[in-house]
């Protein structure tokens, strides 16, 4: 039985993935701040966790996913990630290396850390290293990559950079990763779609469409029209840019829906239905919770992909890292 440690869990993509896979596993926790995800959370996998920090915590698992909190390392954000180890969303990083740390002589085999591109920019990139180099201190081999849900059957353009270590001598192999070919939005989308919350009628939001106003492009960020695959599903539809937006009969565009968000995050129907129990939607409104939960999640079937790499590769030997994923990226200016 593998047992996992989800920290910043969010609505356990982690474990979605592992019983997609029909993996014997125990969640021995699940640390959340968030109250609305730790309820949404209890609600897909029958527990009764309640909302808690990384901070001073202690457990044993043989894989720790987590993937703090990325406003500061987002390229739409502040840019503050990581660079006070005390003040920051994104400094909750460094409680995980605080966690291990804690555990003595006992570390988990293997940690696999998900965060946004923007770690790997100039201005971020001292962070993203420093994370690296104490992860090697503590004894561990970094790998890192970025990975595009749309390589793994998603029609979602969400790109992510994965950082795995593991304990040991032994280095993570991203072309052992299975690509799937990627399945058309068609299938996630609903069907007659007419609710007008989900309408386009605000003036500003319509003129930011470039085939609505072809003068759009030289004046706003534009909406794109979604045709076979979106952009990445955020916490907010109803901002530009966004996911993208469909087209329909009579020159009428409408946002994603919130059951198709969660779809393109690679839960199923039942799973959207648990959550929806616990955040009804309100008659004409949009569910902003449910969107939340949604964009903040990781998309299931890259933990898919990821997590069959790990089991069943046998990593006990050692193994000579090759240069693509092991060297520190420099700053380059």
């Amino acid at each position: 039985m593998i047992k996992i440690l989800e920290l910043f869990g969010g609505i356990g993509s982690p474990r979605k993935a592992l019983i997609n896979l029909g993996v014997d596993h125990k969640a021995i926790d699940y640390v959340e701040i968030d109250e609305k995800a730790v309820r949404a959370y209890n609600a897909l996998y029958d527990n009764r966790y309640k909302p808690q920090s990384v901070i001073d915590y202690d457990l044993r698992p043989d894989i720790l996913i987590h993937g703090s909190p990325c406003q500061d390392f987002s390229r739409a954000g502040q840019r503050l990630g990581g660079k006070d180890e005390d003040k920051t969303r994104s400094s909750l990083m460094w409680e995980t290396l605080r966690i291990i740390e804690h555990m003595g002589s006992w570390k988990p085999k293997y940690v696999v850390w998900e965060n946004v591109k923007g770690v790997l920019d100039k201005d971020m990139i001292q962070s993203f290293n420093k994370y690296l180099t104490r992860m090697k201190e503590l004894g561990y081999t970094n790998s890192f990559e970025v990975l595009n849900a749309i390589d793994y059957g998603i029609p979602q353009r969400r790109e992510r950079v994965f950082t795995i270590s593991i304990f040991g001598n032994a280095a993570f192999d991203f072309s052992k990763l299975q690509h799937k070919p990627m399945r058309h939005i068609h299938e996630f989308l609903e069907k007659d779609v007419i609710a007008p919350q989900y309408m386009i009628n605000i003036p500003s939001m319509l003129n930011r469409i470039e085939e609505f106003n072809p003068e759009a492009h030289k004046k706003y960020r534009c909406l794109d029209v979604i045709e076979d695959s979106c952009w990445t599903i955020s916490t907010r539809q109803d901002r530009c840019p966004n996911a993208g937006i469909i087209r329909m009969k009579n020159s009428q565009y409408r946002y994603l829906t919130e059951r198709e968000c969660w779809r393109l995050m690679g839960f199923e129907d039942c799973d959207f239905e648990e959550v929806l129990k616990e955040y009804p939607t309100k008659s004409n409104k949009r569910n902003s919770t449910i969107y939340k939960l949604a964009g903040n999640s990781i998309v299931v079937q890259v933990l898919e992909a990821i997590f069959e790499v790990l089991l069943k590769e046998d990593f006990e030997t050692d193994i000579i890292s090759d240069s693509s994923g092991q060297l520190q990226l420099q700053l380059i200016c």
